[in-house]
C-alpha cells in the first residue's frame, strides 16, 4: 500500500483546474525515473479532477495507478486527489481527502486562490506520511485488523481443542482396547492358576 501524491486543485465547473497544493513521495522511484513520474501524476491528477462532476467522488486506474478524487465543489470549486497503487483501500482515501479539503478550505484564505505559488500549506506533507500505513490513521481498519487477529487467535484455539478432543477420543478407544484385553488376560491367567494350586 503506497500514496504517490496528494493535491489539493482549484476545479471550475469549465474550464482547467489549477493546483494549490500537492505533495507526493516517489521514493520508490529510481532518481532518473522521479521527473518523468512526477510530470505523469501532475497530468493524471488534473485530467481525472477535470473530469470529475462537482459534488462527487470517483476511482480511476491507470497502469499500476488508483486516482481517488473528491470534486466538493460548492463555492469554494475545491477537489482533493490522491493517486495510490491498487492495493490503497477506498475507504481510507476518501476519509483522507475529505480531511484534506476541510483543513485546506479552514487554513488557506479563498483570496489566495488566484495566486497558487504564494499558497502555504505544509500539512499537506504530513498527511502523505500519516496515511502511508492507512491501518494505523484510521480507526475502523485498526479494529478490523484487531479483529481480524482475534479472529486467527480464535480459530487456532477452537483446532487445538479439536485436537485435544480427537487426542481424547483415541485415548477412549485405546483404553477400552486395553480393557478389553486386561479382562481377557485375567480369565487366561485364572485359568492357568487354577491347575497349580498349591495346598
Amino acid at each position: 500500500m503506497k500514496i504517490y501524491s496528494l493535491s489539493v486543485l482549484l476545479a471550475p465547473p469549465s474550464g482547467s483546474s489549477a493546483v494549490l497544493s500537492t505533495s507526493s513521495d516517489l521514493s520508490s522511484f529510481s532518481f532518473y525515473q522521479r521527473g518523468s513520474v512526477a510530470e505523469f501524476l501532475t497530468f493524471f491528477t488534473k485530467t481525472v479532477v477535470e473530469r470529475t462532476p462537482q459534488g462527487q467522488r470517483q476511482s480511476v486506474e491507470e497502469n499500476a495507478y488508483t486516482a481517488h478524487v473528491y470534486n466538493r465543489g460548492g463555492a469554494e470549486q475545491l477537489a482533493a486527489i490522491i493517486v495510490t497503487d491498487h492495493e490503497y483501500p477506498v475507504r481510507p482515501a476518501f476519509s483522507l481527502l475529505t480531511k484534506v479539503l476541510d483543513d485546506f478550505a479552514a487554513k488557506v484564505p479563498q483570496s489566495s486562490f488566484s495566486n497558487p505559488s504564494s499558497i502555504s500549506f505544509p500539512e499537506i506533507e504530513n498527511y502523505v506520511k500519516k496515511y502511508q500505513d492507512p491501518r494505523q490513521a484510521d480507526a475502523i481498519m485498526r479494529v478490523q485488523q484487531e479483529l481480524d487477529e482475534t479472529k486467527i487467535v480464535l480459530h487456532k484455539t477452537i483446532e487445538s481443542v479439536l485436537q485435544r478432543g480427537e487426542k481424547l477420543d483415541n485415548l477412549v478407544e485405546r483404553s477400552n482396547a486395553l480393557s478389553t484385553q486386561s479382562k481377557m488376560f485375567y480369565k487366561t491367567a485364572k485359568k492357568q492358576n487354577s491347575c497349580c494350586v498349591i495346598m
